[in-house]
C-alpha cells in the first residue's frame, strides 16, 4: 500500500483528500504546515509521495520543498504541489525546486487529482516487483 504525506492547512481540504485517498486504499499521513511535514519525515514517516499546499502558516510549501530536496534521506520522494495559486511563476518555481507536478485545486475535481496522483505513483513504482495479491487496478 502506497503512503502519501498530505500537507494542507485547510481542515476541510485536509479531511476531504485524506478520506478520498484512504478510500482508494492509500495510507495517509497528514501535516498542517511545512514544519510539521519535515518533523514527520524526520520521525521516519517514509511516504511514497508528498502532496503539499503552498500557502501555509509557519513554513510554506516552497520552503518545505527546498528542505525536502536538500536532504539526502528525502530528496528522492516525489512532491506534488496542490494549491490555489494559479500564477505561472509559482508553478515554474515549484518545478525548478524539484516538484514533479503543480496542480491548481480549483481547476480539477478531487477524483481527477486522485487519478493524477495514481499515475505519478505508478511511474515511480513501475520498477518495483508487484507482490502476489497486491496488484492495483
Amino acid at each position: 500500500m502506497a503512503k502519501i504525506l498530505l500537507v494542507e492547512d485547510d481542515p476541510l481540504m485536509l479531511r476531504m483528500y485524506q478520506k478520498i485517498f484512504t478510500l482508494e486504499n492509500y495510507e495517509v499521513e497528514v501535516a498542517t504546515n511545512g514544519e510539521e511535514a519535515l518533523e514527520k519525515l524526520r520521525a521516519e514517516v517514509k511516504p511514497n509521495l508528498i502532496l503539499m499546499d503552498i500557502m501555509m502558516p509557519k513554513m510554506n510549501g516552497l520552503e518545505a520543498l527546498d528542505k525536502i530536496k536538500a536532504n539526502p534521506n528525502t530528496q528522492s520522494i516525489p512532491v506534488v504541489m496542490l494549491t490555489n495559486l494559479a500564477g505561472q511563476q509559482d508553478a515554474e518555481t515549484a518545478l525548478l525546486k524539484g516538484a514533479v507536478k503543480y496542480i491548481i485545486k480549483s481547476e480539477y475535481e478531487p477524483k481527477q487529482i486522485v487519478d493524477m496522483i495514481k499515475e505519478i505513483l505508478a511511474g515511480y513504482t513501475r520498477n518495483e516487483v508487484p507482490q502476489p495479491g497486491n496488484q492495483s487496478q
